[in-house]
């Protein structure tokens, strides 16, 4: 897939940038708005960094956002192949400065875009310890050993800027809903197994 004539025109208005960095930080902007309207702001920053008029940095990151929604979705992570999707008659410099940066900030995306998922509650780890009984309005359950079990997940991640939270669960298990969970999860062991062997 290659980029389209309008947006590598639109793109041509970054070689006003007077430095490498104006241009990293047009990608950034363009990546973390990529879903939304890029605030007025940072427009009227960029467009007096370019000299250029806003319409026209809204042209521009319009532009850089396609291009990095085309790397993503393409899954390019080199600069020989990132330089693959811009029209044969680009301005080589130009190309050669975009896929440099585009495959240097890749994986510093592709791992934001993984936490940005909607995602359920991630165990990290586990603790548990046998308990026995030794008060109980029962007697008959006074010498009854349990399992007590301590999981800690971790929460799905609110923004891209802050480390997701852990939450510890704690529950009790007796011998015989230790016995029902174990042969559950014997089960989904077995079918993920089966699914790997077919999948290979």
């Amino acid at each position: 897939m290659e980029l389209s004539d309008s947006d590598a025109a639109s793109l041509n208005l970054l070689l006003k940038a007077s430095a490498k960095s104006t241009v990293v930080q047009a990608c950034r902007v363009a990546f973390t708005h990529r879903n939304e309207a890029v605030p007025a702001s940072v427009i009227a920053n960029l467009s007096t960094a370019l000299g250029i008029k806003p319409v026209e940095a809204n042209k521009m990151f319009a532009a850089v956002t396609n291009l990095v929604k085309l790397v993503l979705f393409e899954g390019l992570t080199d600069a020989a192949t990132i330089s693959s999707v811009f029209p044969e008659n680009f301005h080589k410099n130009l190309k050669t400065l975009l896929s440099e940066i585009l495959a240097n900030l890749g994986p510093e995306w592709r791992g934001q875009a993984l936490l940005q998922e909607v995602s359920l509650p991630r165990l990290i780890n586990f603790d548990w310890r046998v308990d026995v009984k030794t008060s109980s309005d029962s007697v008959t359950r006074m010498a009854v050993p349990t399992c007590l079990v301590q999981m800690k997940v971790q929460d799905q991640a609110a923004s891209t800027d802050h480390m997701p939270g852990t939450t510890s669960v704690n529950f009790e298990l007796t011998k015989q809903t230790l016995d029902t969970m174990l042969d559950g999860l014997g089960k989904i062991r077995d079918q993920l197994s089966s699914v790997a062997k077919a999948t290979s």
